[in-house]
């Protein structure tokens, strides 16, 4: 761990003791019974994770993107899947605060940071998924209110959230046609496809949002029309410092489960531990996740004090933690040998959850185009 402020280091206290005691015990019965437990995330809530980066005013905790990296690491130590979603929520209700106006920021942020309103994130279509700029759920402007029509896919939270922040094309191709907008599960044309049957993120839904002809008033779009791209691709800056720490701190549970795993079990006389070739295995996973939480941290500070290059940090950040986070937990898998492969062990949900961090808020392959295109703009 980097070293932390007195406030960040009670931060971590706090919420670790909640992932202890209300997310770590039921885990892996949530992921087995497919269960969203809305009520545990209104106790996360009462502690200020459901308005994380919201200013206070707004009813929010008003915390850096340095502190959120350190409540969902450690949140992912109990469940990366609750934790995950905690780590979307957040950023949608990041995005009203941000470019919501007065009446937007007071309508809808005190039942987000409550979380007695849920919040999702729709960017993601059946044919647009890491080429987002090509979506085309559309918004016609009809009077003083826009008509939305179209589907999105992989939501999280679709059907249980109450509020969905919804990207569509008001103008022409590209991302200069592009709104953001507001829209409440109770609008009339608003439905949701099945929970799809996942490898992972079992604890929380997952399903198609769709949009036939529903019907907004004006004051649903959120910053100006033309802007919603930008206001998109803002939010998952933020969004991708989320999941990257919730590859941390799940990685970091089952690297701690290998330890007591090989601390325990004996072979051919000896403590597993005590295997020099074990202990270097160990020692490589240990250092890994180090060197991803430095540079995790290194690009939130830099989202924090509004870094030209955050963008780019931030992707590179992802990227690195999402890969480096399933690569130990797989390696803790093999540690445990064939306990690894039990569900009764949690060490095989980890691998499941921590595998769509590599696609989710933008594919790792995506995450290189993003890096690569800040490496070689200088030579046009």
């Amino acid at each position: 761990m980097t070293m932390l402020t007195e406030d960040q280091q009670a931060l971590v206290e706090t919420t670790l003791d909640f992932a202890q005691d209300h997310l770590a015990p039921h885990a892996l019965d949530w992921d087995r019974d497919k269960h969203f437990p809305v009520d545990v995330l209104r106790k996360a809530a009462g502690l200020g994770l459901g308005g994380v980066y919201v200013r206070e005013e707004s009813g929010g905790s008003g915390l850096t993107r340095a502190d959120g990296v350190l409540v969902f690491e450690t949140l992912a130590s109990g469940c990366p899947s609750i934790a995950g979603y905690l780590s979307i929520h957040n950023m949608v209700a990041w995005m009203i605060d941000h470019y919501g106006d007065t009446a937007q920021r007071e309508r809808w942020l005190p039942r987000l940071c409550s979380m007695e309103d849920l919040g999702s994130y729709c960017l993601t279509e059946p044919g647009a998924g890491s080429d987002a700029a090509a979506l085309t759920t559309r918004a016609v402007r009809d009077g003083d209110h826009w008509v939305l029509t179209g589907v999105k896919q992989f939501i999280s939270g679709a059907g249980a959230s109450q509020l969905y922040l919804v990207m569509a094309r008001t103008g022409g191709e590209g991302p200069q046609g592009v709104s953001a907008f507001v829209v409440d599960k109770d609008d009339p044309g608003l439905s949701f496809g099945p929970n799809e049957r996942k490898m992972g993120w079992n604890a929380q839904p997952t399903g198609q949002v769709i949009l036939d002809e529903v019907r907004l008033p004006a004051d649903r779009l959120l910053g100006r029309e033309g802007d919603g791209f930008r206001i998109a691709m803002s939010g998952l800056n933020g969004g991708r410092l989320g999941i990257a720490a919730c590859s941390l701190g799940g990685a970091r549970s089952a690297l701690d489960r290998s330890l007591a795993h090989l601390a325990d079990r004996e072979a051919f006389g000896a403590r597993l531990l005590d295997a020099q070739a074990l202990r270097f295995r160990l020692a490589d996973m240990a250092t890994e996740l180090a060197a991803a939480r430095a540079l995790v941290q290194q690009a939130a500070q830099a989202l924090d004090r509004g870094d030209p290059q955050a963008p780019y940090l931030c992707a590179m950040a992802k990227r690195f933690a999402t890969d480096t986070g399933y690569s130990v937990a797989d390696r803790a898998l093999q540690l445990h040998g064939g306990y690894g492969y039990l569900s009764e062990y949690g060490v095989e949900k980890i691998v499941r959850d921590l595998r769509v961090h590599q696609i989710l808020e933008g594919t790792n392959e995506i995450m290189r185009v993003i890096v690569a295109r800040g490496l070689t703009e200088a030579f046009g």
